[in-house]
């Protein structure tokens, strides 16, 4: 998918940044794109993370866009270590728990 990234962490675990299509009827605005943040001890179990919540899509290939020093200090401060917010990035928007977006598409 594109829009999506990696960055590895000095204790060898890695953040996977990516780029999805907002859900209908979710936290995001419809038709809107949302960036999602995965923490995770390699990039293999951040997707499959996401996968189990039921986003079964999602790939990740190249890094085109890793994730930024804000953004890795966001999912590492969240206790579920996944979070997303609306694209473009809203400097002024707050980073969501990921249960939010997955709530209100269901």
């Amino acid at each position: 998918m594109a829009g999506g990234g990696y960055a590895r962490l000095p204790d060898s675990s890695v953040v996977v940044a990516l780029a999805l299509p907002g859900p209908p009827g979710g936290g995001a605005e419809p038709g809107a794109r949302v960036r999602v943040l995965v923490r995770a001890a390699n990039r293999a179990r951040a997707l499959t993370r996401l996968r189990n919540l039921g986003l079964r899509a999602v790939y990740l290939r190249g890094n085109t866009e890793p994730p930024t020093p804000d953004e890795i200090t966001a999912v590492l401060h969240h206790p579920e270590g996944i979070v997303w917010r609306s694209m473009p990035d809203d400097d002024t928007e707050s980073w969501h728990p990921i249960a939010t977006l997955l709530r209100r598409a269901g």
